[in-house]
């Protein structure tokens, strides 16, 4: 497997735990890579996304809730809520990872952890931000607060 799609997956984990049980989120990814050892590139790459998902939340939160008022992020599926999550900062606060790429590899996600309905979920809720990336990015720094 990939060395990101590893450390996306890490993540997803890591960051349900977090949601989850409220446990500390570094000490839920560093024992995820113990369990899970993988290249540093790939550790690092699953450092950043704990730590981009977790200063931008309030911001991605919500654009979750309002591309997706039909499931109010409480009541969404704490996987769904957290691969959302994931891509959203990849494609819109990172920018590294290209829009695809970043939809891609959470249809990826949901199909694995996921309900049967997840990817189709997913997709739909990605695939409508994409099309709005300058000015949610806009809205996105304005809603931002560092932590």
């Amino acid at each position: 497997m990939k060395t990101r799609r590893r450390a996306r997956r890490v993540t997803l984990e890591a960051l349900y735990e977090i949601d989850l049980a409220n446990h500390s989120p570094y000490e839920v990814l560093e024992r995820r890579l113990l369990d899970q050892p993988m290249e540093s590139a790939g550790a690092e790459f699953a450092r950043k996304l704990i730590a981009g998902v977790l200063e931008h939340q309030a911001g991605i939160d919500l654009l979750i809730a309002h591309y997706a008022p039909e499931w109010p992020l409480d009541q969404m599926a704490i996987i769904d809520r957290n691969v959302l999550r994931i891509a959203i900062f990849e494609f819109l606060v990172d920018d590294e990872t290209p829009v695809k790429v970043a939809i891609n590899e959470a249809v990826e996600l949901a199909k694995i952890y996921g309900s049967d309905s997840a990817p189709r979920f997913i997709n739909g809720v990605l695939g409508t931000l994409a099309d709005k990336i300058p000015q949610l990015r806009q809205q996105l720094l304005a809603t931002y607060e560092p932590t």
